[in-house]
């Protein structure tokens, strides 16, 4: 066990190291750079002041060298400043992070508590009006773009309500926490619970054929123990691999909701600082989005050993 963690821990870190190159070097290579940008933006071009504020900036340095000075001020907790706000980059960061990952956290909860559980009623109940039905909702969730969605219960509120449902100030309070971040992650978490739901079913399906269920059946046991204590812990160990790409793939791909619901969260302003070419901020925003993906990779690796005993971690 102890030598498989020393493995995981090196892939995370070669894995970390090859996509904070690759980062690095096309926000560099592509046309284009902040300086460019801001002085575009002015209407006109002093090359003696745009060389100056390249100097400034560590741009005139070869790709190398600049990546070397941003892991080297990474490695120290300096990430450095936003070009176009001027404010330290953490200072930028930080207070987005909490918004989006309460909203992730909201639509993974939703997907989970919706999708897992009608999953399981529709591989028990396989090929009723109910399974069907089930189905039919699961198809619809992956059919639907999460901003078409989105666009339809903004619509809904308008016209119901008279009002939008969209990010205004910070809550104060956990009820008002709750009911802003509502029907975002309701949004954006009806795909995963649809994507859960047809895992779960096929997953408790090809379970409940195999001969210890049987066995199980016809020393008596009940349909409920059969169901939930012994199919269901077998069939959860796919079904927790896709939790945990699901919960990765929310923290760095709520761009669409955040803009359709107004919230100034993570994934929002990247979209922002890509456009501007704010190299420091999407240098980190990406490896921040890395860091959560690998090591949510990482617990589900350890969870599959507490889910299910037969596996074993060997040398």
């Amino acid at each position: 066990m102890a030598t498989y963690l020393v493995r995981r821990l090196v892939l995370m870190l070669l894995t970390l190291f090859g996509i904070s190159v690759i980062i690095f070097t096309l926000l560099r290579i592509v046309p284009g750079n902040v300086v460019d940008i801001l002085f575009d933006a002015a209407g006109f071009v002093d090359p003696a002041d745009k060389a100056k504020l390249e100097a400034e900036l560590g741009l005139d340095k070869s790709i190398p060298l600049q990546y070397v000075a941003w892991i080297g001020s990474l490695a120290k907790g300096d990430l450095g400043y936003s070009y176009v706000s001027e404010k330290p980059a953490l200072a930028e960061i930080l207070p987005r992070i909490p918004i989006t990952a309460r909203l992730a956290g909201m639509a993974l909860t939703f997907a989970i508590l919706i999708g897992v559980p009608l999953g399981v009623i529709s591989a028990v109940k396989q090929n009723t009006k109910l399974d069907y039905a089930l189905r039919l909702i699961s198809l619809s969730g992956l059919s639907m773009p999460a901003f078409w969605l989105g666009l339809l219960i903004l619509m809904a509120f308008v016209a119901t309500t008279n009002s939008f449902p969209i990010y205004s100030a910070a809550p104060k309070s956990f009820w008002q926490s709750l009911l802003m971040y509502a029907v975002p992650a309701a949004a954006v978490g009806f795909r995963s619970s649809a994507l859960m739901m047809r895992l779960t079913r096929s997953s408790m399906l090809e379970v409940l054929r195999q001969d210890y269920i049987r066995t199980a059946r016809s020393k008596g046991a009940t349909e409920n123990s059969v169901n939930y204590r012994h199919a269901l812990r077998n069939a959860m160990l796919p079904v927790v691999t896709v939790i945990g790409m699901e919960a990765a793939f929310l923290i760095g791909g709520l761009i669409v909701t955040e803009t359709v619901f107004n919230i100034p969260g993570v994934a929002r302003f990247l979209v922002e600082a890509i456009r501007w070419r704010d190299y420091p901020i999407v240098q980190n925003l990406v490896m921040f989005v890395a860091v959560i993906v690998v090591t949510v990779n990482f617990a589900v690796d350890m969870l599959y050993a507490v889910l299910d005993p037969r596996i074993k971690y060997s040398k």
